[in-house]
């Protein structure tokens, strides 16, 4: 098994209430979700990645059709 590592992180309260309730939905630990969610993001072409770090919400919306058009491209 590769080795693991642990990380802390700080949650707004409305961030935790949206971990834990996907969390109770998939029926998976924090930890296991977290860790995918990660891993997930750090496969992400940058373009995605910094337009989700961007605190501007055109930049997001950038991202969310980067999204759609890479899912709809694999169907």
């Amino acid at each position: 098994m590769a080795s693991r590592i642990i990380v802390r992180i700080e949650l707004t309260a409305p961030a935790k209430k949206a971990v834990e309730t996907l969390t109770g939905k998939n029926g998976m630990t924090q930890v296991a979700m977290l860790s995918r969610l990660v891993e997930w993001f750090a496969k992400q072409p940058d373009a995605i990645r910094t337009s989700a770090l961007s605190m501007d919400p055109s930049a997001s919306k950038a991202a969310t059709g980067l999204i759609i058009k890479q899912m709809v491209a694999k169907k």
